[in-house]
């Protein structure tokens, strides 16, 4: 196993592609959780968390 995470070592387009699904996936899960606010169903609440857990391990480099 590798001793550390480095992003330099994924292809460019996969490199890009990491770098903006960062920077949209906070809003996008902002405005999920608007709708959630407003109109509650389980399909939200599923797609939220789905999308926090995202959020946490793009922000964090676990994947």
């Amino acid at each position: 196993m590798r001793k550390g995470y480095n992003p330099y070592l994924l292809p460019p387009w996969l490199r890009k592609t990491r770098f903006y699904c960062k920077s949209i996936i906070i809003p996008i899960a902002a405005f999920q959780l608007i709708r959630m606010l407003l109109v509650p169903t389980t399909g939200d609440f599923i797609l939220l968390c789905i999308l926090c857990g995202l959020a946490f391990t793009l922000h964090k480099d676990i994947i």
